[in-house]
């Protein structure tokens, strides 16, 4: 399987010539989730769910559909029908090639003022996972989780135990659209062998960056 990091907390997956993206939002490139099969979407928060984002892959690929919670789906289902598939926790399901299996049910508190909103994360192929935004614990192993690094709801500690907690072979870095070019020198650093130790390999990738799983 091939990984490719895209804008933000999108990534796509590639296997068999056949490819799914995660979270094509209104941080990732405007053809993130171009060509790809599959689409799934974890919530529906701007940086994660964007319709013409969604709009220009359904549009290029007529055998593209989308697979996302409730909250999502009630949104776009109409624009594109028979093409947006509903899911929650529990629910196993393939698509473009991948089995996929949807873990969590909502987003992380981001303050006790602010509603939670629903969260899916999905893992592929049993082997990796993306959490979307919240610190959710498949509850069985992946070799890959995509962790979400910076955020208004997160701190290093948090991400450090989430980490161990999972224990995946190598967490790598998403949901970074708002950190400055020089944070990675502190997040590598302390997410890496310096650091208090994640008990995993750690990886940043910059935007059109791919990697062999």
């Amino acid at each position: 399987m091939k990984l490719t990091k895209k804008g933000h907390a999108c990534v796509r997956l590639e296997k068999d010539g056949r490819s799914l993206v995660i979270d094509p939002g209104a941080f990732s490139e405007e053809d993130a989730a171009v060509g790809a099969e599959a689409i799934l979407v974890t919530h529906e928060h701007m940086d994660h769910f964007d319709e013409g984002r969604l709009r220009a892959a359904l549009e290029a690929e007529p055998a593209a559909r989308i697979w996302t919670l409730a909250s999502v789906a009630d949104r776009i289902a109409d624009a594109f029908p028979g093409r947006v598939h509903t899911v929650g926790e529990g629910d196993t399901f393939s698509a473009a090639g991948f089995d996929i299996e949807v873990h969590g049910q909502l987003h992380a508190v981001i303050h006790p003022d602010i509603p939670r909103i629903t969260n899916v994360g999905y893992v592929v192929d049993g082997s990796v996972f993306h959490p979307g935004d919240a610190l959710t614990v498949p509850g069985r192993p992946v070799e890959t989780l995509l962790l979400p690094v910076h955020a208004p709801w997160n701190k290093l500690a948090e991400l450090v135990d989430y980490v161990r907690e999972v224990g995946p072979d190598r967490a790598l870095d998403v949901h970074d659209a708002l950190l400055s070019e020089v944070a990675p020198l502190v997040y590598g650093r302390m997410l890496g062998p310096e650091g208090p130790g994640i008990g995993a390999e750690h990886v940043r990738l910059a935007p059109g960056e791919s990697i062999t799983l």
